[in-house]
């Protein structure tokens, strides 16, 4: 199992399990407004770290994003392997094809 995979089960976990005092508890308990408010704030740290090209600052806020994305998969029924399958399905040897899938 991956760390996103593990991550992602934790968080699956908090949601069916509220513990007291937990943050993905207290995101699941605010709803979806909350959690997507997270998204939109953890996004725009993730593009000002890019913008300052600082690698490490990235790292630490595109992880940031990725737990607040869970949540948000987790709170919309959405699974890793639905996110898996959707990028399978947009690999595509052919460019020709892959550009206009892209139209």
């Amino acid at each position: 199992m991956t760390a996103i995979e593990r991550e992602y089960q934790v968080i699956l976990d908090r949601r069916a399990d509220r513990q007291e005092g937990s943050y993905t508890c207290y995101l699941f308990d605010k709803g979806l407004d909350k959690i997507l408010k997270k998204v939109g704030e953890e996004s725009t740290e993730v593009i000002i770290a890019g913008a300052k090209n600082d690698k490490e600052e990235t790292i630490y806020e595109v992880a940031d994003l990725a737990y607040h994305l869970m949540v948000m998969m987790v709170e919309q029924g959405i699974t890793l392997q639905d996110v898996t399958a959707e990028l399978a399905k947009r690999h595509v040897i052919d460019h020709k094809i892959k550009q206009e899938r892209m139209k």
